[in-house]
């Protein structure tokens, strides 16, 4: 396997730069850190991005997630391993990043349940953090990132 080109965020001048500026703010949001990666995490697996995989599994385990939590993420829906609030994120991440596959993509059940358990600032952070994750997955896809080792310097 052999990447298409360098991380065109890394690349661009300024591009990374900004990108954790808004990742900063996401963070100042008081969304537990679990939360977010898991949110990542689901929507990697979502689109089949094996580098934000590889980094957000990482980081659950940096910061003490259990192994069942981390594997299930995948099946949150039929898992006792989360939350209300967790599963009412990973509801959001999902609909979030599969905006084609339904006529209201975020429909009001999911978005009412995310209000529930978030304020609007908390629903602000998950929301741009969402497309943040989704932007990631969807530069490393198009050029054919490479999962490894290296991820560990970002966890």
């Amino acid at each position: 396997m052999q990447s298409r080109m360098k991380n065109p965020a890394l690349a661009l001048p300024g591009a990374y730069e900004a990108i954790m500026a808004l990742n900063k703010a996401i963070e100042a949001a008081d969304v537990s850190r679990t939360t977010r990666e898991l949110v990542n995490l689901r929507a990697s697996q979502i689109n089949g991005c094996s580098v934000c995989v590889d980094m957000h599994w990482r980081m659950l385990k940096k910061l003490g997630e259990k192994d069942e939590r981390i594997f299930a993420v995948g099946a949150w829906r039929e898992s006792p391993y989360y939350s209300e609030a967790e599963r009412a994120a990973l509801a959001l991440a999902e609909a979030t990043t599969r905006l084609s596959d339904r006529a209201d993509p975020v429909p009001d059940e999911v978005w009412n349940e995310a209000a529930r358990h978030y304020n609007e600032t908390q629903l602000s952070a998950l929301v741009v953090g969402i497309g943040l994750i989704n932007l990631f997955n969807r530069v490393n896809a198009a050029t054919r990132q490479i999962a490894g080792e290296w991820v560990q310097k970002y966890v």
